[in-house]
């Protein structure tokens, strides 16, 4: 086995205890400012449909844009169902606007300097030794602190119930656009 791969085991089996919100369980209201400063509330985004939630590690993350963008391919089919895209990392909003205009997305990108709200879903977890002797995350993150989130997706229904979790601590794995698409198929079916 490569160090590489040695390497990516350790950082997910550090991010295991990060278990996330579960499908039922209500989503705590937050409030966080977008890429132009301006606060941005889950209440606020609710009043006009379900809401997919996407936290991510940070604009450095390949794995990360790579899921963005193509979430972003499917933001009109989405919309179909009045739902719209939120992001949110751990960094600074002038990172939040990068990806945003890095990667031509048309969704909030929030930034959850302090990561209260990472905290407050269940997904922060600190990636351990080897990893911080590869990346500073003290400098990548709002707070200076050494935390990730775990990359999760929920789709959060009007009166803030999770009725989709996705929170995987292997960082390679997202959920896919088509699943979102079916839980939001679903949905409409039940309303």
């Amino acid at each position: 086995m490569s160090k590489l791969q040695d390497f990516q085991k350790l950082v997910i089996a550090n991010a295991l205890e990060a278990k996330g919100l579960k499908t039922g369980e209500k989503a705590p209201n937050f409030e966080l400012p977008n890429a132009f400063g301006k606060t941005i509330a889950l209440s606020d985004c609710l009043k006009t449909g379900p809401v997919i939630l996407k936290f991510y590690r940070g604009e450095w993350c390949p794995i990360c844009n790579l899921d963005l963008i193509e979430i972003q391919k499917y933001a009109n089919q989405f919309k179909a169902f009045n739902a719209q895209i939120v992001a949110i990392s751990p960094q600074k909003p002038d990172d939040a606007l990068s990806i945003s205009q890095k990667n031509a997305l048309q969704f909030e990108v929030l930034s959850d300097g302090n990561q209260d709200v990472i905290k407050a879903y269940n997904l922060q977890f600190d990636p351990g030794e080897d990893y911080h002797q590869r990346r500073d995350l003290s400098v990548l993150n709002g707070d200076s602190s050494i935390t990730l989130p775990v990359p999760a997706t929920f789709v959060i229904n009007q009166d803030f119930t999770v009725i989709a979790s996705h929170v995987e601590a292997n960082y390679t794995e997202r959920m896919s656009p088509d699943d979102i698409l079916e839980v939001l198929k679903r949905l409409t079916n039940f309303v």
